[in-house]
């Protein structure tokens, strides 16, 4: 699994270079023809990955319920991100996956609910779960590169 965790981490690193690099105008506009901005993609890959890992494990996630709720599926940007914001998000893109990969060397994840996602994969356990993140988070970052050529 150590490879699955450094595909991740490169994937952030991409993502990261991003948060760096637009201006936070850039980061909460919603271009014509979206209906979210590149932010909440950021932020989205990170509740979805906690809930795919820790949530089917019925252990506790390392983001709040507040960002559970502004950026879990079926949500969409309703104010604009603060600075603050941003820089928690910048945190936990690396930090989730840090505290994911020690607790999986750890074996920490002994029980998970079997989970079909919307798009048909069944998932049924932790290493389903973490296969299935490489597919969600190129999905968002393609959106997110999308998105980038219209802000």
């Amino acid at each position: 699994m150590t490879h699955a965790f450094e595909i991740t981490n490169q994937s952030r690193k991409i993502i990261s270079e991003l948060l760096e690099n637009l201006s936070l105008e850039q980061l909460n506009k919603i271009p014509d023809g979206f209906n979210n901005n590149i932010i909440w993609n950021i932020g989205h890959i990170i509740v979805v990955q906690q809930m795919l890992v820790y949530l089917l494990s019925d252990l506790p996630m390392l983001v709040s319920d507040e960002m559970v709720q502004k950026y879990k599926r079926g949500t969409k940007p309703e104010q604009d991100v603060t600075p603050s914001e941003i820089a928690e998000i910048q945190f936990l893109l690396f930090e989730s996956i840090a505290k994911t990969e020690v607790d999986y060397n750890s074996n920490t994840f002994k029980n998970y609910k079997e989970f079909t996602t919307m798009t048909g994969f069944n998932l049924k356990n932790v290493e389903d779960a973490l296969a299935f993140n490489y597919y969600h988070e190129a999905i968002h970052t393609g959106v997110i590169m999308g998105i980038k050529k219209f802000v």
